[in-house]
């Protein structure tokens, strides 16, 4: 199934009630070949009204954190673990995740990154089973075949200025990992899990 395939199924999903309220599904943006994917929670106001993710202030930050380690945003694929914006921005439910989870999954087959960096516990919880991201932020996880870099949501941090200089952090680390991938002995030397890759 090609990416536009999944796109179009996306845009008229109804497998749950998210779709009901819904201005706009949001199914993700970028390229499909992209070496990174960021994977947050859900659509936001201005996403659900436009129809793409990250084009409110999160994503504005987001832009920034990119801008800091001199990747593009064109660069990568970014999308949500749920397509459709929960009312008053709430964290979607496991029955709305797990309905919206498939879209996710072709998304991924087809992409194919080289890394996917979880953005807030919701996104790190439902694509690796962790559930503390205060733990394990700015590490690499290795799931199956897909490579986990979970960081604090840019919500998060517009909220908790505190939280900056570790995203920051963070994203420096995450540009050095990506800047390691070429190296054949590097994933020996990373710590290796047996959780299921979409356990919850």
């Amino acid at each position: 199934m090609s990416l536009e395939d999944i796109t179009n199924n996306i845009q008229v999903c109804t497998k749950c009630s998210l779709s009901k309220s819904r201005t706009l599904a949001v199914p993700g943006d970028g390229p499909v070949d992209a070496e990174l994917m960021f994977v947050g929670e859900g659509p936001g106001a201005k996403e659900d009204t436009q129809g793409k993710p990250f084009v409110g202030s999160a994503g504005t930050y987001l832009n920034t954190l990119l801008g800091l380690i001199g990747i593009k945003r064109e660069e990568v694929f970014i999308v949500n673990i749920v397509k459709c914006r929960p009312p008053g921005n709430r964290a979607p439910s496991w029955d709305e995740r797990n309905a919206c989870l498939p879209h996710l999954q072709k998304q991924i087959q087809c992409i194919n990154p080289h890394l996917i960096c979880t953005l807030g516990n919701t996104a790190l919880e439902t694509l690796t089973g962790e559930k503390s991201i205060s733990r394990i932020h700015g590490s690499l996880l290795r799931k199956e075949n897909n490579q986990f870099f979970p960081m604090y949501h840019p919500a998060a941090a517009l909220h908790n200025p505190a939280l900056r200089v570790i995203l920051e952090s963070d994203m420096h680390k995450l540009k050095n990992t990506l800047d390691k991938f070429e190296s054949p002995s590097y994933f020996s030397e990373i710590n290796n899990t047996t959780l299921d890759p979409f356990l919850h």
